[in-house]
Parts: C-alpha cells; structure tokens; sequence
C-alpha cells in the first residue's frame, strides 16, 4: 500500500512538470506572436565605378626562326675541311666547307681546251667563207658549195657557245666545291666530318643555319575569338601590329615583346583552333628555335568598364542576374549581360550603370523589395562598419 501511494506521488510531480513547460513555450509563442520583429538581414555591396579594362588572353606558343637554310653540296665530292665554328654565327657567303677541288680544276682545263679548239674550228671556217664568197661573186663555184661553207661557219659558231657555256658550268662547279653559308644566322652542328663523301643526292644536310635574332611564336587561340582579334587588329594597333608579351613557363615575363603579324585563314578541325603568327625581337637569343612558352595577347580594350565579381552573380534558367540595392535600402533582382570574365571578375555589358550598388556576399537571404541592411564589400576581408 505504501508503494502505491509513492508511484501515485510521483505521477503527479511528472504531470507538474510537463504543465510548466507547456506553460512556459504558450508564453514565448504569444509574445512572438505580439510582434517581436528580427533585424533585416545584412548583405555586404559594391558601388559600381568605371574603370579601364585591357582583356589578355595567355596562350601557349612554339618558338620557330625567322629564316632557316639546310646545308647541302651542290657537288659531289670529299670534304676536306670544316672552315666554322659549331654554334657561332656565320655571314652570308662566308665559307663552311671544303670539297676537294681537284677534280673540278680539270673540268675546268678540259672545258678551256675544247672552248679552244671550238673558236680555232670557228676562225677556219669563217676564212673559208670570204673565200668562197668572193668565187660565188665570179660564178667560180656552185650555189651550193657556198650554201655548205655557210653551214659549216654556223655549226662552229654554235660549238663555240656550247663550249664556252661547258667551261662556265665547270667553272660553277669549281665554286660550288666551297660551300658557303646562303644566310647570316647560327650555325649548328656539323653532321659530316673531313673525309666524307657528298653529293647533291644526299637525304640529310651537312649542317643548318637559323636567323633567331628575330622569331616566329606561333600560338594557337579558338576560332571564336577572332572577332575581337581582327576588330583590335584593325583599331587599336594597326600600325605597328598588336603587342605581345612572352612570358616564361612559370609565367614571368622574358622582358621582350612582339606584334602579332596575322592569324590564319583555317581551323583546324579537331581543336578549333586557328594560327596566330607573331614577330618577337630575340636580339638577346633568350629564346631559342623549338621552345614551347606562354604569350600574352592584347585582346580588347575599354576605357570604361564596369566590373563585378564574380560571386554576385545569380544564374537562374540560363540568365544572369544581380541583387541591386536601391536609395531605400531594398534588395531588387536586376537581369544583365555580361562580357568578358578577368581574373574572377565580368564586364557588365549591359543591365547597370555606374553608381549602383551591386550584393556581393548575403543574397542567399535576400527576397525581391525586402529592407536590407548594408555594408561596403572588401574583397580582403577585412572588417567595415555596418551602414544600418
């Protein structure tokens, strides 16, 4: 019995308990419910300002020279001296290597001596026509006899110039048996040695000279900026060509620049990509033919442009959109169009105008004409009073 009556006692202490806390949560419901507003929601902004805009594009590039040449023999021979230095530079006609020119001499003796006998033949037969000339006058011999000599002064003439154009052949011949540089440039290193033998056949050079104090970069960009491309190509710079800078795989700059000379006129079908040609001064040779590095493209430039980063933009079924923040601090969804995207920041190409002030961080609480409060957005971070 006695246990009965405690169970009984602390059923009642249970009820108790439960009737002050729903008392407690009926009293906080009814003082929310007479009116106890939360603050509105703050939201850091951005005055939209003008500023000058230049948009570069990076692209990687192939260094080629701007003139190279193929050290070939023009002759067959053996070569008997290497007359340059691997790695110098060489001039325009300046001697590379030796061919033995012994054989060539003798062409020539062989060329002279039949030219000789050629002009000796020619000198007999023009005696022979005065001769026949002046019987032909005093009707002593035929038509034909003369008409034979006339023949035989012609032939002898014609092997004259044949021989004398065997001697100037062998004469090139003889030249050809120095091998001269055909460009001023860099040599690079000999693939024959003295001793070897070489003909005008032969599938492989002696050696190759490449001008690198000016190089070709060629880089490689998507066809569908070509339009700003050849729009900055024919306003901006067309006379001294637009400007590039070479950047170094690590992205720092070499301290050269060049001008962009064309682009393609195809597309390569399987990047879509064209060709984009450019002209760098390399008086320094800091780069070299081969080299893979990175150029800076110039693409378009504005004088005033209005920028936005990236993060206070709403995409919404395709669209772009901004919160914008109006005199009476209410938060309004404003459509824009948007240009170019630079280092995490579009240009607004249309939908605002400078002065507006733009949410950048807190528009996930945001209705369209709800009051906000506002504080300046710092893209550092740091801390800024709070404009209630």
């Amino acid at each position: 019995m006695k246990f009965t009556t405690t169970r009984y006692g602390m059923i009642a202490m249970l009820a108790f308990v439960l009737v002050a806390c729903d008392q407690s949560q009926s009293q906080s419901q009814s003082q929310s419910d007479e009116g106890v507003l939360m603050p509105p929601p703050l939201v850091s902004t951005m005055s939209l300002t003008p500023e000058s805009l230049t948009v570069r594009d990076t692209l990687p590039g192939r260094v080629s020279p701007v003139r190279s040449a193929e050290i070939r023999a023009q002759v067959g021979g053996i070569v008997q001296k290497k007359l340059f230095e691997q790695g110098s530079e060489v001039n325009a006609g300046q001697p590379l290597y030796q061919i033995n020119p012994e054989p060539f001499l003798a062409e020539v003796d062989t060329a002279a001596a039949g030219l000789n006998r050629a002009e000796v033949v020619l000198a007999h037969a023009q005696a022979q026509m005065l001769r026949v000339s002046s019987l032909l006058k005093s009707h002593s011999i035929s038509r034909q006899v003369y008409d034979d000599e006339v023949f035989k002064r012609d032939q002898a003439l014609a092997e004259v110039a044949q021989a004398r154009a065997m001697l100037e052949r062998r004469k090139l011949d003889l030249k050809f048996a120095t091998v001269e540089a055909p460009i001023s440039g860099r040599i690079d290193q000999t693939l024959v040695s003295e001793g070897s033998l070489v003909s005008s056949t032969d599938s492989s050079p002696m050696a190759r000279i490449q001008q690198i104090n000016q190089v070709y970069l060629d880089l490689r960009r998507p066809a569908s900026s070509l339009e700003s491309l050849q729009k900055a190509l024919t306003t901006q710079h067309s006379e001294n060509g637009l400007p590039v800078s070479v950047l170094r795989s690590n992205g720092e700059p070499y301290g050269i620049t060049g001008r962009v000379l064309f682009s393609g006129i195809s597309v390569d079908s399987g990047t879509g990509d064209v060709l984009l040609r450019v002209l760098v001064d390399n008086q320094n040779q800091l780069l070299l033919p081969g080299m893979f590095v990175q150029a800076r493209v110039d693409r378009s430039y504005y004088d005033n442009a209005l920028m936005l980063p990236q993060q206070a933009i709403v995409h919404f079924e395709g669209k772009s959109q901004v919160w914008v923040i109006d005199a009476n601090r209410q938060a309004h969804l404003v459509p824009v169009e948007l240009g170019e995207l630079v280092d995490r920041h579009y240009r607004l190409k249309a939908g605002l105008t400078a002065g507006q002030k733009v949410v950048v961080e807190g528009m996930d609480r945001l209705n369209d004409g709800m009051d906000v409060r506002v504080q300046e957005w710092q893209s550092n971070k740091s801390v800024s009073g709070v404009d209630y």
